[in-house]
């Protein structure tokens, strides 16, 4: 039904750049969302407001938190589509996280002012008036919002939208918190216990604000810079190492600029003695191979390194078995070596995870092995830090 529904509003697919019909399908799902948690809205208000529960007008004002939860999305998403600008070079995808930060606000501040009336109506409990009818509309929403579940989930994962997977995640939230409530309404017609509505609207109130919460905190975290998914990361170095000329890749940086729009920068090991001209043809090629395949802006670093003095070989390898044998997860790259009559300079960077300490007790560890092998070394180490 939802492709049905996306090919009858979305047409002409084919003439969209890839970002623009990014765009519309982002703003399809935003209107649809409001479509339905207004309808949703209207339909527990009434139903609520009949019966006097406090639980189900909370969870009516939990859909109506969610239509604004779309129209944020939705403004954002269009706003997102702005072309760059002198004052933003890299475009305005990041309003999109931003948005889903407001949104998350919204629900929060919903949630609260929910739990304030649900607690008053523990302390002063009113009798609600069951109708069999009416709770037969309620019901109406499970599948309404299982179903905004399914297409929230489907176009976000189609689409590579948090804000949409978060969406789908609060739509389960929504079937859990009216199944509670219908729950209460049903068991309050055989338990004369008045403070059971409350009670549940409270409940209700508590996971409307934590979905908010944990919609907040991972929008906040995108903002802040989090690690690139492992499927990039191996992704990319995976076609940089595919390249004969390439002996080695290290320091790959990932910057998110708002979904499409992610920039990363990595450096590629080359041999020293290869031909300028046609190593930067090759390099030219990894950069347009990456953004076509894996939608990333990159920037490809060389680094010439020896690979045919079998003296710098076999001693890079013997720092690297050094540094393996303290924690096999790392690894060392940019290995130089001076070779003098009484002073063997080795200069390296050593890849080492942020969970490490004392990065100096580590730097004297190495230092002492190597030293173990050949007390001429000189060894200067630059520690990178490594996130997978």
């Amino acid at each position: 039904m939802i492709n049905a529904l996306m090919k009858l509003f979305i047409k002409n697919t084919d003439k969209f750049s890839e970002n623009e019909l990014r765009i519309k399908y982002s703003v399809f799902a935003g209107a649809l969302g409001i479509f339905c948690n207004l309808f949703l809205f209207i339909l527990k208000f009434a139903v609520g407001s009949i019966m006097s529960s406090i639980a189900i007008v909370s969870d009516a004002f939990n859909n109506l938190s969610d239509m604004g939860s779309s129209l944020v999305s939705l403004i954002g998403a269009k706003l997102s589509g702005k072309k760059p600008d002198r004052e933003h070079p890299f475009g305005h995808g990041r309003l999109e996280y931003i948005s889903s930060l407001i949104v998350s606000f919204i629900i929060i501040l919903v949630g609260f002012e929910l739990f304030k009336s649900s607690f008053r109506q523990i302390i002063y409990p009113e009798d609600i008036q069951l109708s069999p009818i009416l709770l037969l509309i309620l019901c109406i929403s499970i599948p309404v919002k299982f179903w905004m579940f399914a297409y929230n989930r489907y176009i976000g994962e189609k689409i590579g939208s948090g804000t949409l997977i978060a969406a789908a995640k609060d739509s389960i939230n929504d079937v859990v918190a009216t199944g509670a409530v219908i729950f209460c309404a049903i068991i309050g017609r055989f338990i004369d216990f008045q403070p059971l509505d409350g009670i549940v609207g409270a409940a209700v109130s508590l996971i409307i604000m934590y979905s908010g919460f944990v919609i907040s905190r991972d929008t906040i975290g995108v903002l802040l810079g989090t690690v690139p998914e492992k499927r990039l990361i191996d992704g990319i170095q995976k076609m940089v190492l595919d390249a004969p000329e390439v002996v080695g890749v290290h320091d790959l940086i990932v910057h998110d600029y708002g979904p499409g729009r992610v920039l990363a920068s990595v450096h590629a090991e080359v041999s020293d003695d290869c031909n300028i001209v046609e190593i930067h043809e090759v390099i030219d090629d990894l950069e347009k191979r990456i953004e076509s395949e894996l939608g990333v802006h990159m920037v490809v670093h060389m680094d010439p390194i020896s690979v045919s003095c079998e003296q710098t070989v076999a001693m890079r390898e013997v720092v690297r078995s050094v540094v393996k044998e303290i924690d096999p997860k790392m690894n060392i790259h940019d290995f130089r070596m001076t070779n003098g009559a009484n002073t063997i300079n080795l200069i390296f960077d050593i890849e080492v995870s942020p969970e490490v300490a004392d990065i100096d007790g580590l730097k004297t560890e190495v230092i002492q092995k190597l030293k173990a092998v050949d007390e001429r070394f000189n060894v200067i180490i630059k520690v990178d830090f490594i996130y997978d």
